[in-house]
């Protein structure tokens, strides 16, 4: 695993397709916006079951939220 130390509006770059970007770091969390191609699935862990298949009746607004 690679470790990295961002500031806020620092980015990283995760190939060519992909910008992820530090939006806001509070106590508890950090807020990241990523940039990538419609067509690759960005998806929350916690929203997949131990094989990365995103669990069955968790809504489109769950998966696409953003602000």
């Amino acid at each position: 695993m690679l470790v990295l130390s961002r500031k806020v509006g620092e980015r990283v770059l995760v190939g060519d397709k992909v910008v992820v970007t530090i939006v806001r770091i509070g106590p508890n969390a950090v807020r990241l916006g990523i940039e990538a191609p419609k067509d690759m699935n960005i998806v929350r862990e916690e929203l997949c079951d131990p094989n990365g298949i995103v669990i069955e009746g968790v809504s489109h607004a769950e998966l696409c939220t953003a602000e």
